[in-house]
């Protein structure tokens, strides 16, 4: 167990990634963004979670490669911390279903995740990409949705196609926190969450808000929501490191939870800051605690 949890329970960042930087596969990283621009592995990870007593993680794909995820998966046959990777498969391709079996029996792989957020309105309504997602039900493997706000009313058609599959929300659908704007993605977000299949993380927000600016006062409006929407036992806690380090470093983030979330019980910090993914994740089967 890597550092001390805060409380009697382990905290677990649900979301992060590492990678080897290259200017040609992360092209994404802009100038303004030069602090990413190189090598994230988990010796560095290890630092940042002793010095903000995290315990464990669950690492989630930055490229989408079948090379990434499975070097994401042989950095976790020898990290113990790593407890789980959601990685990236051609889920709408036609030899996605012969391959699952494979992938599903590594070990540490709980989920699989495509970058929507960069996708055509209406991707989400392929017939091909809804066929592999049927195909996931019952492999014991999460989707992970990552997506803007303007995109959650075509995965709530989405998810109502599939009310067997589980799904993970990543960064509360990125609302525009920046610009203060909370309607109607306040609305969507209440709708979206009646459907008891889908859980959220609470990461990415700092990046949606202003870098320089932000505060847990113009992002706690956006908790709000997804506090009573979801209630504690379908949210999660996670860092997005190492895209976070554009606005906060990585333990004056979990500072910053802890302190929101430093008047609710100690049995509801355990399930918000741990519990929550463990079970969603089913990372029981990855590793102990």
């Amino acid at each position: 167990m890597t550092g001390v949890s805060t409380g009697d329970y382990a905290v677990i960042d649900a979301h992060h990634h590492l990678w080897r930087y290259s200017a040609d596969e992360y092209d994404w990283i802009s100038d303004d963004m030069a602090v990413l621009r190189r090598n994230f592995l988990p010796d560095d990870l290890l630092v940042e979670l002793a010095e903000a007593k995290v315990d464990g993680v669950v690492t989630v794909q930055a490229r989408q490669t079948l090379e990434e995820t499975r070097w994401l998966l042989e950095l976790a046959q020898s990290c113990s911390v790593m407890r789980g990777v959601v990685g990236w498969a051609p889920i709408a391709a036609e030899h996605f279903e012969a391959s699952l079996d494979a992938l599903a029996a590594e070990p540490k792989l709980v989920g699989l995740r495509h970058l929507v957020q960069a996708e055509p309105d209406g991707f989400l309504d392929a017939i091909d990409f809804n066929h592999g997602i049927r195909s996931m039900c019952g492999k014991g493997l999460v989707y992970d949705v990552v997506i803007v706000e303007r995109q959650i009313e075509e995965v709530i058609r989405f998810v109502d196609r599939h009310p067997q599959q589980v799904f993970v929300l990543d960064h509360i659908a990125k609302p525009k926190i920046a610009s203060g704007e909370i309607e109607p993605w306040r609305s969507r977000m209440r709708e979206l969450s009646k459907r008891a299949n889908v859980m959220c993380k609470i990461s990415g927000m700092v990046t949606e808000d202003s870098w320089s600016r932000w505060s847990i006062e113009s992002l706690s409006p956006y908790l709000d929501v997804v506090i009573e929407a979801f209630g504690l036992e379908r949210l999660m806690t996670g860092s997005d490191w190492p895209v976070c380090l554009v606005a906060t470093e990585y333990g004056r983030w979990w500072h910053v939870l802890r302190h929101y979330f430093e008047n609710y019980s100690g049995t509801e910090r355990a399930q918000i800051f741990g519990a929550t993914c463990v079970r969603t994740y089913g990372l029981e089967d990855s590793a102990s605690v």
